[in-house]
């Protein structure tokens, strides 16, 4: 088993989800043991290089610890991209520390490291090997080490390319596969570009290689990530989309069944080209993760964002008339240095005027290196904390009347299990879901379900918070 570490979408509280995997069979070890157990905290590209990481250590032998009581090595992927996430790296590591057995060796590797590795060390002193983000094929060599060591290169991010092995550790049905790491944006809150460093795109022709290794794994639903998918090959000397529209004009031409799901795309960047090409092919998931954090144009400025209020609303406007069914999943910052209340009930009435389906709303964190670091008129806890109790309120409000429109149809559903909490429940989603971030489909009727992992047509009869409910017909 390789236990994921990631966020509960509804309540954003740490969580464990335990995903099965199949062991292999390890040779003779003359050290004291050859059991791995990992934990990967943060985004899906996190995901994905701790699934490269397992995927080098299986093939030499390894095997996985289902828990990490029993492992004999333990390797922790870290976030460092907020004071939430760096938090939560140290508690894991904490907690991995207390629980392990005494001669379990601890690797801890990933963002944090590449830019907290001191923090780690004087905090943590009895971490047995510190691994930076971009030096993920060294994992062998940080498992296999006996002395505590580091090795911290200026590689700030990973991307596989040939035959570097991956495990999947997400359900079977569904993957991701990373098309780039690294930013190119300097927007004022984020510090991505540090952490990561500059853009880089895969070639198209290794985006097709993965793409189809995953087709024939027999996994039905390719995730696309990167920091900003609008961006892919822009360091390859693509326009605009141009590359990543081209990109999916050769995933389209695979003559295979899938579905195909955009997740982050900057609004500036969902071109009428794009969204006829989302419009010309029902495998492309009428969703997009669509980043807007504001929509007064003084805070846009101030965040140095590239779009404005007016094509903000010219995009969702678009995208509901060209893709009726489109999902519009979106994240929203609150509190943002100099935000007054007048810009902040203007995003307020946004949300009421303009429904969103998946809406991330966050407090503005106030990260070092950043350029809203040093701004003035920062904001305080307490307002900062209020307007994002009220937006979440408005939230649930319009979420409400939103889903409203599924009652009484029927929409095909991938059944992906029992419900964590009962058996007399199975949960899926419909193309409209992300999985992890967005809200569920929970079935009260699954006994026409034969199989984990299909697409079954499911009628919708109720809403249930974040989730729809429905039955198998």
């Amino acid at each position: 088993m390789l236990p994921i570490a990631g966020q509960n979408k509804k309540t954003k509280e740490p969580q464990q989800t335990v995903i099965s995997e199949e062991s292999s069979t390890a040779p003779n070890f003359q050290f004291f043991g050859n059991k791995i157990h990992f934990i990967s905290l943060g985004c899906p590209r996190n995901l994905v290089d701790s699934e490269v990481m397992l995927g080098i250590l299986l093939r030499a032998g390894y095997e996985v610890a289902e828990e990490l009581s029993d492992a004999d090595y333990i390797v922790i992927n870290t976030c460092g991209f907020l004071e939430a996430s760096r938090n939560e790296s140290l508690e894991t590591v904490d907690l991995a520390l207390k629980e392990r057995k005494k001669t379990a060796r601890l690797i801890v590797t990933g963002c944090m490291v590449q830019t907290h590795s001191e923090t780690l060390k004087s905090q943590y002193p009895s971490i047995d090997y510190l691994l930076g983000s971009g030096d993920l094929e060294g994992i062998l060599e940080a498992v296999q080490s006996k002395d505590s060591a580091s090795k911290i290169t200026n590689a700030k991010s990973y991307l596989e390319a040939g035959e570097v092995p991956r495990k999947l550790s997400t359900p079977k049905h569904f993957a991701y596969l990373k098309i780039a790491e690294g930013c190119r944006k300097r927007c004022a809150y984020c510090i991505i570009p540090t952490i990561k460093g500059p853009l880089k795109s895969k070639s198209k022709e290794q985006v097709l290689k993965e793409f189809n290794l995953l087709l024939n794994q027999g996994v039905k639903e390719i995730i696309l990530i990167a920091q900003d998918l609008g961006d892919y090959a822009k360091d390859r000397g693509a326009k605009k989309v141009d590359g990543l529209v081209d990109l999916l004009k050769e995933l389209l031409a695979v003559d295979k069944p899938f579905w195909l799901r955009l997740l982050y795309l900057y609004p500036d960047e969902i071109t009428d080209e794009l969204i006829a090409l989302m419009k010309s092919d029902p495998r492309i998931c009428p969703y997009l993760d669509m980043p807007i954090q504001h929509v007064n144009d003084t805070v846009l400025k101030a965040m140095h964002r590239a779009t404005s209020r007016d094509q903000i609303i010219s995009t969702i406007t678009k995208l509901k008339k060209e893709l009726p069914d489109v999902s519009i999943r979106t994240s929203l910052i609150v509190g943002f240095p100099g935000e007054t209340e007048e810009q902040f009930e203007e995003l307020a009435t946004f949300l009421q005027e303009y429904p969103l389906d998946n809406v991330g709303i966050f407090k503005f964190s106030r990260e070092p290196g950043s350029h809203a670091y040093d701004l003035p008129d920062q904001v305080d806890e307490k307002t900062k904390e209020r307007r994002h109790e009220k937006l979440m309120t408005i939230q649930q409000k319009v979420l409400k009347k939103l889903y409203n429109r599924y009652k009484g149809k029927v929409i095909p559903v991938v059944v992906e299990g029992y419900h964590p909490e009962t058996n007399l429940l199975m949960v899926g989603r419909h193309k409209g879901q992300c999985p992890d971030i967005d809200g569920q489909v929970l079935i009260n009727d699954g006994r026409k379900v034969k199989a984990f992992g299909e697409i079954y047509q499911v009628k919708i009869t109720d809403i249930s918070g974040y989730d729809l409910v429905g039955s198998v017909i």
